[in-house]
């Protein structure tokens, strides 16, 4: 990692992912990671990421616990947001969601390059069409 404290390293992340600050994330991801199983790039990571920010302009991620291991990490977050537009196939109503997300990613060479993440997705819909 960029530095040795691998807590720092993810929080960081965690706030430019907050910040929205996509034109950063080569500090975080390698140029070719697996994401949740399938090779991508780091273009692909950040598209989905923007295309979740444009949908969900509020998106915000709180780490609510962070476990180490070598060279994997594995997260605890809270997501929440209200979309803007529609997202996920499902037009905005002005309901906001609060989701847990449970992420692993593995980093090499200061940078992920595995990420796996599962969230709570008929829970994520209830809220939302509520």
């Amino acid at each position: 990692m960029s530095d040795t404290d691998p807590r720092a390293f993810y929080l960081r992340y965690i706030a430019a992912l907050n910040a929205h600050e996509f034109d950063h994330m080569d500090e975080f991801i390698a140029d070719r990671p697996t994401l949740n199983g399938e090779p991508a790039t780091r273009d692909d990571v950040i598209a989905v990421q923007m295309h979740d920010v444009d949908a969900v302009p509020d998106l915000h991620w709180e780490l609510k616990e962070l476990l180490l291991d070598g060279d994997r990490l594995a997260a605890r977050l809270v997501n929440s947001g209200t979309p803007a537009k529609e997202w996920l196939g499902v037009a905005p109503t002005g309901a906001s969601f609060e989701i847990t997300e449970y992420a692993i990613y593995r980093v090499r060479d200061g940078r992920f390059v595995h990420m796996t993440a599962l969230h709570d997705a008929a829970g994520l819909l209830r809220q939302l069409t509520r």
